[in-house]
């Protein structure tokens, strides 16, 4: 008898090849997680295309209470949030494991891209998957309970393969576009989202590092540090975002020369092949959602901190964005970045 499985099914080509290929060794079952903007139709008519049993799960109120109300919050205070890193861990995957529950399923599974592996001591490793479209970054805050129950099939594979196999399958899906945006903002302007929630700031003054003022913003939540364009200000050199301050409603802006950053201090952190720190650790760190890894030493900071020493200036670590540390392929945790300074303390 094959071991029971819920899928989440989202009705791309990711998780229909996920379907397609966990159907040989588990008895699937797909769920649909519902954020009230549709695509549940799709879903289904793609788990019955595969003649896999099918169910929608409304997860709006979850996602609201743990993602869209932080999403909000962290923007008024000046931080750019990541909701994707927040959904994982808070709400998609402990809605598939619910339903695992209730249907007497040891696994669930997704579309992403990243492996788990068993390690010491009864730990489960979260490795990287196949360089080109690796996602283990935005899975990072996962915890060992729902790794244990965790299968990626799509872990070996890269996405043209993935289409490949898909078109071979003959399923509607294989050219379907990837979704970039935001799930619950799917036209891509979160500022006019944080608008419509209301209590976002009025426009303010743009300033410089000395406090001059050159400009005005249109509110301080429609940027982010590091930004370069949609500013507006013209003067003896291009202007970056350098600090965003929601007390003052000002937005400093610099000519980006102050934007790296050897090291960051980083807040909550998760780990994951590790029990923490109890001294330094070398490690190779992003700083955000992209490929580039940068090395560099973890020291234990006050209370729940991490410092982050790297060996090279990285640019613009953003207060809200995730630090995730890597051995090789090996996701060691994560945490969140509070701050970052210029030079070594």
């Amino acid at each position: 008898m094959k071991p029971k499985l819920i899928l989440g099914l989202s009705g791309g080509v990711d998780s229909a090849v996920s379907a397609a290929l966990l159907r040989e060794n588990y008895d699937v079952s797909c769920v649909f997680l519902d954020i009230g903007l549709g695509g549940g139709e799709a879903a289904a008519a793609l788990a019955d295309s595969l003649s896999l049993p099918f169910r929608t799960v409304d997860i709006r109120d979850l996602l609201e209470h743990f993602v869209c109300a932080d999403f909000h919050r962290e923007y008024l205070a000046g931080r750019t949030p990541l909701p994707c890193a927040r959904c994982n861990p808070l709400v998609k995957f402990p809605s598939l494991i619910d339903v695992a529950e209730a249907e007497g399923a040891q696994y669930v599974a997704t579309g992403h891209y990243a492996r788990v592996t068993p390690g010491p001591d009864g730990r489960v490793l979260l490795r990287k998957g196949m360089p080109a479209n690796d996602q283990s970054y935005m899975l990072s805050r996962l915890t060992q309970t729902i790794l244990r129950r965790v299968v990626f099939p799509l872990g070996p594979y890269e996405k043209v393969q993935v289409r490949a196999m898909a078109a071979e399958l003959g399923l509607s899906v294989a050219q379907k576009p990837d979704s970039m945006e935001i799930c619950f903002i799917p036209d891509g302007d979160y500022a006019a989202w944080l608008d419509r929630r209301g209590g976002t700031p009025p426009p303010g003054d743009f300033i410089d590092q000395d406090g001059n003022v050159l400009g005005r913003h249109k509110g301080y939540h429609h940027y982010t540090i590091g930004q370069g364009r949609g500013l507006g200000v013209s003067g003896p050199h291009r202007y970056f975002v350098t600090a965003i301050d929601p007390v003052h409603n000002t937005v400093t802006l610099s000519d980006g020369s102050d934007l790296m950053a050897r090291q960051v201090i980083c807040v909550r952190p998760n780990w994951i092949a590790a029990d923490g720190l109890d001294g330094p650790m070398e490690v190779t760190v992003r700083l955000r959602h992209s490929r580039t890894e940068t090395p560099a030493v973890l020291f234990p900071g006050a209370g729940e901190r991490v410092e982050v020493q790297l060996t090279e200036p990285a640019r613009a670590p953003t207060p809200g964005q995730l630090a995730v540390f890597y051995e090789g392929d090996v996701v060691l945790g994560s945490a969140w970045i509070e701050r970052s300074e210029a030079a070594w303390s």
